[in-house]
């Protein structure tokens, strides 16, 4: 069994491209909000999947697009735009199972 074997039938389409490129081909991953356990919420809003604090949000997808390769990638997935700020590969043995990374919301126009 693979990671998208998994999110092909319960993640989100997500594009991926580097800025100045156009979008790639659909993928299936997960985007859900940060949260917190100690109930420390001083910032942020509750959402209806959780509590999202300033935009930062758990990325889970498949080992491609491998979003560890350059800096300055973003996501498109459910007509918001994400940047990456941290990426890590998570291995199964000798493979890449899936990547896991922080990004944040983008707000301002490109």
């Amino acid at each position: 069994m693979t990671f998208e074997d998994i999110a092909q039938n319960t993640g989100a389409q997500i594009c991926a491209a580097l800025p100045g490129e156009s979008w790639g081909e659909p993928f299936a991953g997960f985007i859900r909000p940060l949260r917190y356990k100690n109930k420390m919420y001083l910032y942020g809003v509750n959402t209806k999947i959780g509590y999202n604090s300033e935009g930062y949000y758990l990325y889970l997808g498949p080992p491609s697009p491998d979003l560890t390769a350059e800096e300055g990638m973003r996501l498109l997935c459910g007509g918001e735009r994400y940047s990456v700020d941290r990426a890590e590969k998570v291995l199964l043995g000798d493979e890449v199972f899936y990547i896991w990374a922080v990004v944040r919301r983008i707000v301002d126009s490109e």
